[in-house]
């Protein structure tokens, strides 16, 4: 993988592949398909996907949940799993030490380290670059990824399920898109501080939702609250291909944390800085067997979430979801190459969300891509 002139990681092929390498990238890249298994007995939300329980919660670890994203109970549970035995090493990303704002692939063996690679890192990762380099490694460990990555993961282990006892646990989150290393070089630019001056490089955490966080080599520190560094600057530099993604809340995960937004008088998500709160989704009999033993050994605490209060924590999720099929469309009547989705429900989903609704997102699509045509 590298990174390509507009600032998104891109595979490079370097060696010659052979037609069984190539299909079997066609079987597990979830940029081209994703199926869920037909015989599954967990209940399936077309708007939410697969969801054994639903909750709300955080880390008991007050340092965890104070620095992770949200409430920390996606770094709790990975407290646990270590801690437990269940996992040796936890594969996940965090800030580069060479280049802080740019990610790095580490193996994280302790609560330290989970500590120190927690929080949200909005820009492109590669988790699975070195997955094969981690089987080789003795132990077994989870990987924390986003939807897509997880997905490809899941589909490698479909086709090699002898090493589903190496990887006990795939975890996720809810994810908007992957901005452009472009986004980060702005955003930097709007705190003042120039990428060879920076140390250090936090998008969020120490606080909830906290704050981007810039710290220079003297010592300065610039921040940026999260509703204008990711409202107003990296999220306008999504990738296309996010944007026809129908899983952006990790259906193939057995694990699936978010934040937990509380409301504000107007019912829209409020982005004041409190205590963090997570929604955790169980998607697996094995992740609510996980996440149960995280409760009763006191890393995480949580409470029942009614899923009829998750759209209005999460309305762009949902919306993203309902839309997914009338923007598919466009890339069919364009001619241009379509993903295969199995299982997503997404003719429900598009159902739910209305006529109107999605005959403005076939448009909107249309007319972005016949305007990169012109």
């Amino acid at each position: 993988m590298e990174m390509s002139p507009d600032g998104f990681l891109r595979p490079v092929e370097t060696a010659d592949i052979t037609r069984v390498e190539q299909d079997a990238i066609e079987a597990t890249c979830p940029g081209i398909t994703l199926a869920h298994e037909t015989a599954s007995d967990v209940p399936y939300n077309p708007d939410w996907g697969p969801i054994i329980t639903s909750r709300a919660g955080f880390s008991n670890d007050p340092e965890i949940r104070r620095l992770a994203s949200s409430g920390g109970a996606l770094s709790g549970i990975l407290h646990y799993l270590l801690e437990s035995g269940s996992v040796d090493f936890v594969v996940h990303v965090g800030m580069s030490k060479s280049t802080p704002f740019r990610n790095e692939l580490f193996e994280s063996r302790t609560r330290e380290e989970i500590i120190e690679r927690a929080g949200s890192r909005y820009s492109p990762a590669a988790p699975l670059m070195k997955i094969r380099q981690a089987l080789q490694s003795p132990g077994r460990f989870a990987v924390v990824g986003k939807p897509c990555d997880i997905a490809g993961l899941r589909n490698y282990l479909r086709q090699n399920p002898t090493l589903n006892d190496r990887i006990p646990a795939l975890v996720s989150f809810f994810c908007a898109g992957v901005p452009s290393e472009a986004g980060t070089l702005d955003l930097l630019r709007e705190l003042g501080v120039t990428s060879g001056d920076l140390a250090s490089f936090k998008y969020r955490g120490d606080g909830w939702p906290g704050f981007a966080t810039a710290t220079s080599h003297d010592g300065t520190v610039r921040r940026m609250d999260y509703d204008t560094s990711w409202g107003t600057i990296l999220n306008r530099h999504l990738q296309f291909r996010c944007k026809i993604c129908p899983d952006g809340t990790g259906e193939f995960a057995d694990i699936v944390c978010a934040d937990g937004w509380h409301m504000d008088k107007e019912g829209n998500p409020d982005f004041s800085e409190r205590e963090g709160r997570s929604v955790i989704l169980t998607r697996t009999k094995n992740g609510e067997n996980i996440v149960q033993a995280a409760m009763s050994g006191d890393y995480i605490r949580t409470e029942p979430l009614d899923l009829n209060l998750l759209p209005a924590m999460q309305p762009f999720q949902k919306r993203r979801k309902q839309l997914a099929l009338s923007r598919l469309a466009a890339l069919v009547v364009l001619l241009r190459p379509t993903p295969r989705f199995r299982g997503l429900r997404l003719w429900r989903a598009a159902l739910k969300g209305g006529v109107t609704a999605n005959l403005r997102s076939f448009l909107g699509t249309f007319v972005r891509i016949t305007g990169i045509r012109r």
